[in-house]
């Protein structure tokens, strides 16, 4: 177990320097020393590492964008509407979309802070949440259609600060047009039924 591990490791640092070096690793004495498991290997590393065009399509998104967000504290009462606003860059390399969030939530000052991403290895769409209204991060996977209207459907379990039990929510988010996003979130309410909980309409400020 222990040399098989060394031999990944070994692995993973050609295929960093191959990213690095490409094309000239390609003609490297170290691979052409390679046996064909080994070289598949590398190939495997680097295919994950590398940025696609699911990457593209996340900095599609890059910009600045304003809209408002409707919270819903149980099923049947009127939501709390307040603006946000969000910037929106690529980090990593083009692999990462990261965003600053701010604005107001239930009277009180808002910030937050996400990061969606691609996992080429499992073929999975991934995102991390964590703002000023909790100590935790909410980290969700899902699948996205290769229509934007459509969309994408994440799912998550957290913590629920009132009962101190995990609770699951379900997220999903769809472009109208490149410029109009709306997110909206999901979760179980006191019956155990399904209900909206939250709604951000957004659109990308021209400038």
């Amino acid at each position: 177990m222990k040399n098989r591990n060394a031999t990944k490791h070994r692995l993973l640092g050609l295929a960093l320097l191959a990213a690095i070096t490409v094309p000239v690793s390609a003609q490297a004495p170290a691979e052409q020393k390679m046996t064909a498991e080994q070289k598949a290997q590398m190939d495997a590393f680097v295919k994950a590492m590398t940025p696609g065009k699911q990457h593209q399509q996340l900095a599609a998104n890059v910009g600045t964008w304003d809209g408002s967000v409707s919270v819903w504290e149980a099923p049947g009462k009127p939501p709390q509407v307040s603006q946000t606003h969000s910037e929106r860059t690529m980090a990593l390399g083009g692999r990462v979309l990261q965003a600053h969030w701010t604005g107001s939530m239930m009277g009180m000052p808002f910030e937050g802070m996400g990061t969606t991403g691609y996992d080429n290895a499992s073929g999975k769409w991934w995102s991390t949440w964590t703002d000023t209204m909790t100590t935790g991060t909410l980290n969700s996977s899902g699948t996205c259609d290769a229509d934007p209207k459509r969309g994408c459907v994440y799912t998550a379990t957290m913590v629920d600060p009132a009962t101190g039990k995990e609770a699951k929510n379900r997220t999903t988010l769809s472009w109208a047009t490149p410029d109009e996003e709306k997110l909206e979130m999901f979760a179980a309410g006191p019956d155990g039924k399904e209900f909206k909980v939250m709604e951000i309409s957004t659109h990308r400020v021209k400038k």
